[in-house]
């Protein structure tokens, strides 16, 4: 069973969103999403400074089976990307919601996270296959 912690926020996509105390949102990726994309070996992260729109794909994860887009949960400015993963991608697999985070939005105004899913709806849509 998929970890899945309650204090984020989900999409259905699978990206996790962390609110921060500062205003920023934490991203990554899901246990779930790691678990079937298999042992990463390469990630390409947002360049800083970067506008992005909610849903837009702004990073690719590789793993030895696929290769797939990562979006962005809410629209916002790139502010801080997790460059340990260029060399170790292998922490979002180890650790997806802390060491592998993927990167930092200052979003562009208050967090909408009226399309995000909370820990049991996300539970709900993978026991309906999402």
């Amino acid at each position: 069973m998929s970890q899945i912690p309650a204090d984020l926020k989900y999409a259905a996509t699978h990206e996790w969103l962390r609110a921060e105390r500062d205003g920023s949102c934490t991203i990554g990726i899901t246990d779930h999403a790691q678990d079937a994309l298999g042992d990463l070996v390469f990630i390409e992260l947002p360049e800083v400074g970067r506008e992005v729109a909610a849903g837009e794909a702004c990073a690719v994860v590789e793993s030895v089976k696929a290769a797939s887009d990562i979006y962005a949960p809410v629209a916002g400015r790139i502010s801080a990307v997790n460059t340990t993963l260029i060399d170790a991608p292998e922490q979002v697999n180890s650790d997806c919601y802390a060491a592998g985070w993927l990167f930092r939005l200052a979003p562009a105004g208050a967090v909408d996270a009226g399309g995000l899913l909370d820990a049991d709806g996300y539970r709900a849509a993978l026991d309906q296959g999402a």
